[in-house]
């Protein structure tokens, strides 16, 4: 039996354990969902793992009190390679239930796709372990190890900072980070740049409490007209992003990204308009970016006709590689301090950062990822950014620096991962499968060759 047979044969397993495993809804934020649902999930990965030869797989604490599931599977060559699995089980909350035409928990095919929170980002990655392992049974020329997470969406650092504590607990050649995804479904593609990102909050001070608008308004300066004067200076006419101190011209040297493509992959309106002065690949992962995440202020409905004392919002800086979060961080703020207005009093605290990340990609590795992907699609492989984040990368690229890193798995564009409506299309799995078990084949030889 081929392999594709056996990948093709095992896809009614697959999607039941998909199913299975989006039932648990491992948000990994204790203020919304209990924890014991991340336990659920991670002891869950610990037996399918398990299952197919890691004999000593187990759930590790990471310093953030989060557990990351571990393991290993020799094969028993002398001098074979070795190959890091990577991927997450915790998951993005639901965000609005009420715009999920599916219940975000449960896994439902509608017109062939997959819907549910997890189906692609990140636990259709797992299953694509599982089932490329599956296929492959004692077949495996590679020594294997394992890391699946729980706490990636949540951005607390667990992960990040066990790596360099237990550096030879997941040292590797090769390490695939099923975490990002292909061009389109049917079009293979591996990843090779990620931006950085810092998120902060400002908050503005102006006021002691309220002020009558009518008696006091156009003489004294309020909080929430400053915060909107200073919120309107990170952008320009064209929709570039405009911090001091950053630049904003890089050019992306890759696959480019269609603006026909990028409307179907973003739902936008006819007349919703493409932002900026460079290419889409250009904005999308050559370019900072900054995005207003949430506001404070008051709501229109129950607003009072008053000055505002106190206003702030929390704001999301995407950084490519080339820029560290630290001159991203003291862009930022020394912008936001610049351009305050009225002598209003302003504080920034940076939330969190992760640093970019750009892979090399002449090693036998990714030459035998590209060729599995070849052999699986029967079509030609892009090499991709990503406007994301994934702080890990640069964590494993310190801390492994001779290991080759490749980023890949089950996520393309339609998923609209992190949104209501997440799905997942099954032949991606599939085929992403096949393309993991045939580089798992085909990586010795690779290194042979070099």
């Amino acid at each position: 039996m081929t392999l594709r047979a056996r990948v093709s044969d095992l896809m009614p397993r697959t999607l039941s354990e998909l199913a299975e495993l989006v039932a648990i809804p491992s948000v990994a934020d204790p203020r919304q969902f209990p924890q014991e649902e991340c336990t659920r999930a991670s002891n869950w990965v610990t037996d399918a793992f398990r299952d197919v030869g890691f004999d000593d797989v187990r759930p590790a604490e990471t310093p953030d009190g989060s557990a990351a599931v571990v393991g290993s599977r020799p094969c028993g060559v002398p001098g074979a390679p070795t190959v890091l699995l990577y991927a997450h089980y915790d998951v993005q909350p639901p965000l609005d239930e009420g715009s999920w035409r599916t219940p975000p928990f449960r896994l439902t095919n509608v017109d062939g796709r997959l819907y549910g929170r997890g189906a692609a980002d990140c636990k259709g990655n797992i299953l694509m372990h599982l089932t490329a392992l599956r296929a492959l049974g004692d077949e495996v020329p590679v020594n294997l190890k394992l890391v699946v997470e729980g706490s990636e969406e949540q951005g607390t650092g667990g992960l990040e900072a066990f790596v360099p504590e237990h550096p030879d607990l997941l040292s590797a050649d090769a390490i695939i980070v099923a975490d990002t995804g292909n061009a389109a479904v049917g079009a293979p593609a591996v990843t090779v740049s990620l931006r950085g990102v810092v998120d902060l909050v400002v908050t503005v001070d102006a006021l002691d409490s309220e002020l009558h608008s009518g008696v006091f308004g156009g003489a004294v300066p309020d909080a929430l007209t400053a915060l909107v004067a200073m919120l309107a200076t990170l952008h320009d006419q064209h929709g570039n992003t405009t911090v001091r101190g950053l630049p904003n011209t890089q050019v992306w040297p890759g696959t480019p990204y269609p603006e026909t493509q990028l409307r179907v992959d973003g739902g936008l309106r006819r007349r919703t308009p493409v932002l900026g002065n460079g290419t889409i690949a250009d904005m999308l992962w050559a370019r900072p970016s900054l995005s207003l995440l949430g506001i404070d202020c008051p709501p229109v409905v129950g607003s009072a006709a008053a000055l505002v004392p106190r206003a702030r919002a929390r704001l999301s800086l995407r950084v490519p590689p080339g820029v560290t979060p630290d001159e991203a961080g003291r862009a930022i703020v020394s912008h936001l301090l610049q351009v305050a207005p009225w002598q209003v009093e302003v504080t920034v605290e940076i939330d969190a950062t992760g640093h970019p990340f750009r892979a090399a990609t002449d090693g036998p590795a990714h030459r035998a990822m590209a060729e599995a992907m070849r052999t699986a699609y029967g079509a030609p492989v892009s090499q991709l950014g990503q406007g994301g984040s994934i702080p890990l990368c640069t964590v494993l690229a310190t801390t492994y620096p001779e290991a080759e890193i490749l980023l890949i798995g089950v996520e393309e564009p339609s998923c609209r991962i992190h949104a209501p409506n997440e799905s997942v299309a099954p032949e991606e799995i599939a085929d992403m499968a096949l393309t993991e078990a045939s580089f798992l084949l085909g990586y010795p030889l690779a290194r042979q060759r070099r």
